[in-house]
């Protein structure tokens, strides 16, 4: 099953999860948040209704009136997920996006000869 698309908002709540190591609750994860501009207690308890129904997040436990959520998505696939969708506005295409970060300064020449060892490892390993 792909990983859910997420919001800018749902992927803030889903860094402070993955960034925690463990479990939050609602209060917690809002504590994660810059003090100025932070998110109301309502908005993240809404937001992650929305991750919960995603399948994003799960519910781990309640204790009193406080339930506790932990990632059910992984930040290695959410970001696939987010790349994957960065390229498909892009027809499909890497070679925009390649253009623009190395144009950026974004991508440096260390990075690209690692990205070619590992296409050369993929193509040595599926020649077809």
């Amino acid at each position: 099953m792909a990983p859910p698309r997420l919001s800018k908002l749902e992927l803030q709540i889903m860094e402070a999860l993955w960034s925690s190591g463990g479990p939050l609750s609602v209060r917690e994860i809002q504590e994660q948040f810059p003090r100025k501009g932070r998110p109301a207690y309502t908005t993240i308890q809404t937001t992650i209704g929305r991750l919960e129904t995603k399948k994003a997040v799960a519910r781990v436990r309640k204790i009193g009136n406080a339930h506790i959520y932990e990632a059910a998505v992984s930040r290695n696939a959410a970001q696939r997920r987010l790349v994957d969708d960065l390229l498909a506005l892009f027809g499909g295409r890497s070679q925009p996006v390649m253009t623009h970060l190395i144009e950026a300064g974004k991508l440096s020449l260390e990075e690209v000869q690692q990205a070619e060892k590992l296409v050369r490892a993929l193509a040595e390993k599926d020649p077809g």
